[in-house]
């Protein structure tokens, strides 16, 4: 008899610490747990550590509060200005409501990751490719709206979401990289002018100051000869100051004679130089040759 009460205590503490084994869970410090008993929600959400469930007839859903990293898929669409891209993104989204969860949607995970794809797409198609590229800020402001706003019914919040990457076509790219050159190009141009404008000015300027002081020119030739010889060069060139040529030109000017004197004028004939002059001439004055004979 007594056998069979020891026995039985042992039957019955073995089957104690079974059923014990049977609905003990642990509940981890970045888990809540969720129990479903006959299939109905329980209101309390288990909180980390040990708890008990009824074995067989509770079902404890464990569900991550951590934050998740989920990467979105590239997504190819045509943005506003009918330029065919691949954007890639990542969304960083948690749980808030285990229930919510567990209970509102099949797979939260599943869900999330086909609504980022959907928005992303759709982003795509309202932007311009300069926003793609320039403003992922308010883009990335957008998209995490659009993914948001049903993810609150399923206990999810999103944190945030970043455009990783944006794909251009090779033709594209060759475009703006030709766009980008001529601009820098352009951008170069109006330096080099503005520079040349402020370098004659100043130019200018040290002109008027030289022409008040004529040894500052002749200074100015020596510091540019020393310049010169100290870099060593076989050749030297030695510029030729005009006003120097200016001056032996009026130098020259001055030292050459005056134009030669004129002739005397010949003094105009009288009469009696006529006179003359006809009788070599073989006739009088005012005589009339008749017919010879």
């Amino acid at each position: 008899m007594v056998e069979e009460l020891v026995t039985a205590g042992v039957a019955l503490v073995c089957a104690s610490g079974v059923y014990l084994m049977a609905g003990a869970r642990v509940v981890k410090q970045y888990e809540r747990g969720v129990v479903l008993r006959l299939g109905r929600l329980r209101s309390d959400v288990r909180r980390p550590g040990f708890t008990m469930i009824v074995p067989f007839v509770d079902r404890l859903r464990k569900v991550n509060m951590q934050i998740v990293t989920m990467p979105i898929p590239g997504q190819e669409g045509i943005t506003r200005d009918n330029v065919t891209v691949r954007v890639d993104a990542v969304v960083y989204f948690r749980v808030t409501s285990a229930a919510d969860a567990v209970i509102r949607v099949e797979d939260y995970r599943f869900a999330v990751s086909q609504m980022a794809q959907t928005s992303l797409r759709s982003i795509i198609g309202k932007s311009e490719l300069d926003d793609l590229l320039s403003n992922r800020e308010k883009l990335n402001q957008g998209l995490e709206l659009m993914i948001d706003s049903p993810a609150v019914e399923w206990g999810v919040t999103i944190d945030r979401v970043e455009i990783k990457d944006v794909s251009l076509p090779e033709t594209m790219k060759r475009s703006m990289a030709r766009q980008a050159e001529a601009d820098r190009d352009r951008r170069a141009r109006v330096i080099n002018a503005d520079g040349e404008l402020q370098a004659s000015k100043k130019l200018a300027e040290a002109a008027a100051q030289m022409a008040d002081q004529p040894a500052a020119l002749q200074l100015r030739l020596l510091q540019t000869v020393v310049a010169v010889a100290a870099e060593k060069n076989s050749t030297l060139v030695l510029p030729f100051p005009v006003e120097l040529l200016r001056f032996l030109e009026r130098a020259q000017q001055g030292a050459a004679p005056g134009p030669a004197a004129a002739p005397a004028a010949a003094p105009a004939p009288g009469p009696a130089s006529a006179a003359s002059e006809a009788a070599s001439s073989g006739s009088a004055p005012g005589a009339v040759r008749g017919p010879e004979g």
